[in-house]
């Protein structure tokens, strides 16, 4: 897998109806989607995680290849656990060699596991996919707004997360282009054991730290320059709305988190 597969942060635009709604209900829904995931714990409330990205991802019209760069990193850690899941969880034994025994409890732990934690990359990358970095800081900028009367810099946590988000497919990039000048330079990246491969990643990490702080100053020098102060008496372009499509979403979400709790209540009785 390339580092340019890694598609976290990354903003497809576009016009469609999950891209026009207001950043602040997509903010609530993907919270309340992630709660959908972890109160799901059995195949049938699972599955209307499922059934509502695939109903949510054709109306976004972010296009299939996006979807599977979002969740190809992650196939590695969703493997590793399954297996844990399967081999430690006890209970009806399916499959036993040695110390090693498979359950049936074991297995259907794993598939829950690897697709809860595919909808939850899958449907949280969906938030990024078609909300600008401008209109998600304003999100969480007025969702948190409450907080400033505690003393908390809203404004500026707002931005440090959403200036996180929008470099990381940044550094993806630059990591990409300095691992193959140094493989161009005839650097070994792929051969030894596990320290010698830490200690090859040297030649990389520096230059990334360097790159990384010196567009850290770049940014900053050109937020100075261009009089930002922060969220005191800022003014804004656009002002957030709610809409049709933010109460039909609305809708839409809360009929499946309804059908989520149903599954699961009538599973575990």
């Amino acid at each position: 897998m390339a580092l340019t597969d890694i598609s976290i942060g990354q903003y497809f635009p576009g016009n469609s109806p999950v891209h026009r709604m207001d950043p602040r209900m997509k903010l609530v829904l993907t919270f309340v989607y992630v709660i959908m995931l972890f109160i799901a714990g059995n195949f049938l409330s699972l599955a209307m995680g499922v059934v509502l990205l695939l109903v949510v991802y054709p109306i976004s019209q972010v296009p299939l290849k996006l979807i599977v760069k979002s969740v190809k990193p992650i196939v590695p850690i969703v493997l590793f656990t399954g297996i844990l899941n399967m081999f430690f969880v006890k209970g009806d034994i399916l499959w036993a060699w040695g110390f090693l025994e498979v359950s049936r409890q074991g297995v259907r732990m794993a598939v829950l596991l690897a697709a809860r934690i595919l909808c939850l990359i899958a449907g949280t990358s969906l938030l990024t996919y078609t909300t600008s970095p401008i209109a998600l800081t304003d999100g969480i900028e007025q969702l948190f707004s409450p907080l400033k009367k505690l003393g908390a810099p809203v404004h500026e946590i707002a931005m440090m997360m959403t200036i996180t988000l929008r470099f990381i497919p940044t550094l993806i990039e630059e990591t990409d282009k300095i691992m193959s000048a140094q493989k161009a330079r005839g650097a070994d990246l792929e051969s030894g054991g596990l320290f010698q491969r830490i200690r090859a990643l040297l030649p990389i990490l520096i230059p990334l730290f360097v790159s990384a702080f010196r567009r850290a100053e770049e940014l900053a020098l050109a937020m100075e320059c261009r009089c930002y102060h922060g969220g005191e008496g800022r003014t804004r372009m656009r002002t957030l709305q709610m809409g049709r499509v933010d109460a039909m979403a609305a809708l839409l979400v809360g009929v499946f988190l309804a059908a989520t709790i149903f599954f699961a209540v009538a599973g575990a009785v």
